[in-house]
């Protein structure tokens, strides 16, 4: 009987492959099904015997208790945007500037959900989500619903495969007008339906939305002896993935633009929403001699679609507080859906950019989504102007506290000065928690405008002392046991958190992620930071006269230093966990640039052991740039590095001065 459990596990594996993936049906719906309840009552008989890759994982009906975050072994890059074909025949320029003169893959950009696909020999092991692009979210237990997903691939290989979870047009149909019927809210988009489902614990509700995937990317594709991005895309299909089949090789950045120019009129006939189209360089050593910036690999780039416009009433100017005490009035408009999102606020960021769009209260205005994602207000239609609309009036006191606005010397913007001001404190406790700084997971902007109101959480130390309130939470609506539970568990784990993180979190002026992890990794104590002298301060590499005092004056200020003691009780991490940054005479102090293909490193690596040993990196070669190290066929770095007479090293010596 094991012997034909396996048989149904291979028939209908097989005949999802056909009828998803090849669209070409090998066996009628009666045998598929005669097959699928044979299959169940095996698994049923023998619960032992049932396979990770079996097919009736495909139904759902898992129930997790929360995500659980996976770190991605290579990290998933997002892709640089670009708006017009002007800036699409730069791409192609910068390209041939490195001396490559490279054929393109253009792909449909899907607008769906990232997602990451992990198996071992052969079977499904992990999906992940993007997350920031290191630590995504474990969502297998949804992607195994999805019927384009294979969860046995046609050769027993390790590999790792990134692909787009999406929803096709007909599907949202047909899903909301079952809602309709059951008077459930409709769900507005593709996208986001697509998004909601795969973050649902019990699996049985992402079954039930007949999700689709198109994979385009393999992040390691010499591994398995593939040297382009088209033999890569090849490589996927023949294991059994889809991919799409708009996916096209073409010679050059004309025929890039014809390509652009072509979707984009069947862009409304397709059965799924896209947004733009993914540009790569083909060959994979071409790939890798462009590299990469901090955020974004050099070698592609995604076309977004021009945003569709639509026209709507402004209603109202109101204005919020941020963090800093910086007001920021925002559009009140009538509601509207902008590309598939329902739109009733946008920012107008200050004073000066309201009067120079000449808006009033009363005026219809166009409403576009910047990169198809953030709203905004494009113009004002005067012609449409009946007299009635109101004059914008900047306010000169805090809509929160009431205390009255400054506006500093050379900025546009104003702030409300109060520092107890309850806006910004708001905005000081969602800034602490927030992914990039202290990463309490479940603590997000409305849960904690909740428990502000609630008067669960005043101040930062209240985050630690919410363990008290947790009777109290698990009463209030929406919240339950376990989510509580996790809460708490997440804002207890949060104490563990290197201490960048934590300065960081902070809120210190001018300081971003970037200073804060230099600072960590300079002191690596919050102690001995908070005892920095501002001259010692300034002569730290990226410190400069602004942010040094900024930190000084932070840290001598009596109600910070309460706090800071405050969070010592509690136990919260004050030290650095990073890498030790060693100083070498060879590094310290000086700025690196990398170019070329490296091959005992990777750019990462390099990177690393360079910011190790106190030096920097920087991507372009300049007066300032103190050493270009040099890999196989280097570009127009390695020729102005010549020209300016900077020292340059091969990666051979560079590794010497490492292991030295």
């Amino acid at each position: 009987m094991q012997e034909r459990m396996f048989e149904l596990i291979d028939i209908i594996n097989e005949a999802d492959y056909n009828y998803y993936t090849l669209d070409n049906p090998t066996i009628t719906d009666q045998e598929y099904d005669k097959y699928m309840r044979e299959l169940i009552e095996i698994e049923e008989e023998h619960p032992l015997w049932v396979q990770m890759d079996s097919p009736t994982h495909k139904v759902g009906g898992k129930v997790i208790d929360s995500f659980t975050k996976v770190n991605h072994k290579i990290p998933m890059m997002s892709l640089s945007d670009v708006f017009s074909e002007s800036e699409v025949l730069a791409f192609g320029e910068r390209i041939e500037k490195e001396h490559v003169h490279p054929q393109y893959v253009c792909e449909l950009k899907i607008d769906g959900l990232s997602v990451s696909l992990l198996y071992e020999k052969g079977k499904l092991v992990r999906a992940a989500t993007r997350g920031d692009g290191v630590t995504g979210e474990d969502i297998t237990h949804n992607a195994k619903t999805i019927k384009t997903i294979p969860l046995k691939l046609k050769e027993p290989v390790d590999i790792e495969v990134r692909g787009e979870i999406f929803m096709n047009k007909a599907t949202l149909e047909e899903l909301n007008e079952i809602r309709k019927e059951n008077n459930e809210p409709l769900l507005q988009n593709c996208r986001n339906a697509a998004a909601g489902s795969m973050r649902q614990l019990d699996s049985s509700v992402a079954a039930k939305r007949k999700l689709d995937v198109f994979m385009y990317h393999l992040p390691n594709p010499l591994d398995y002896g593939l040297n382009t991005h088209e033999e890569a895309l090849n490589y996927i299909k023949k294991l059994g993935f889809k991919t799409n089949p708009n996916n096209r090789l073409v010679n050059s950045i004309e025929e890039v633009l014809q390509f652009i120019e072509e979707k984009a009129a069947m862009r409304d006939s397709l059965p799924y929403d896209i947004d733009g189209i993914v540009i790569k360089v083909n060959d994979i050593k071409d790939q890798q001699k462009l590299g990469y910036t901090a955020k974004y690999p050099k070698w592609a780039v995604a076309y977004k679609f021009p945003a569709v416009e639509v026209l709507t009433k402004l209603n109202d100017i109101i204005f919020t507080v941020g963090r800093t005490g910086q007001i920021t009035p925002n559009a009140v408009l009538d509601p509207v859906i902008v590309a598939g999102s329902t739109i009733s606020r946008a920012t107008l960021h200050n004073e000066d950019y309201v009067n120079d769009k000449d808006l009033k209260i009363g005026d219809i205005v166009s409403i576009r989504k910047a990169g198809d994602v953030i709203p905004e207000v494009v113009e004002v239609k005067k012609e449409r102007r009946t007299g009635k609309e109101k004059d914008f009036v900047m306010i000169k006191e805090c809509p929160m506290c009431h205390t009255p606005l400054v506006k500093k010397d050379g900025q546009v913007d104003y702030f409300c000065p109060n520092d107890s001001c309850p806006a910004r404190s708001i905005e000081k406790l969602i800034h602490f928690a927030s992914r990039n700084a202290m990463n309490i997971d479940g603590l997000g902007d409305r849960i904690m405008e909740d428990f502000y109101n609630f008067g669960f959480i005043k101040n930062i130390n209240d985050i630690y002392y919410l363990k008290n309130h947790e009777r109290d939470l698990i009463r209030l609506e929406g919240y339950g046991e376990k989510s509580v539970s996790n809460l708490l568990d997440a804002i207890e784990k949060s104490k563990e958190n290197s201490l960048e993180r934590l300065v960081f979190a902070l809120g210190i002026p001018h300081v971003g992620e970037k200073t804060a992890k230099i600072l960590a990794a300079k002191y690596k104590d919050l102690d001995a930071l908070m005892s920095a002298d501002n001259k010692d301060l300034v002569l730290i590499p990226d410190i400069g006269d602004i942010i040094a005092l900024s930190v000084y004056n932070f840290f001598h200020t009596q109600e910070n230093i309460d706090l800071i003691e405050k969070l010592r009780e509690l136990n919260v991490n004050f030290k650095y966990l990073g890498s030790e940054v060693k100083e070498d005479a060879d590094f310290s102090g000086k700025t690196f640039v990398l170019t070329g293909s490296l091959e005992i490193y990777t750019r990462d690596q390099a990177k690393e052991l360079i910011e190790n040993l106190g030096g920097k990196t920087s991507e372009s070669v300049s007066k300032k740039t103190s050493v270009v190290i040099v890999g196989a066929n280097p570009g127009s770095k390695y020729t102005k590095a010549k020209e300016l007479g900077i020292e340059i090293w091969t990666e051979e010596e560079f590794k010497e001065k490492i292991d030295k």
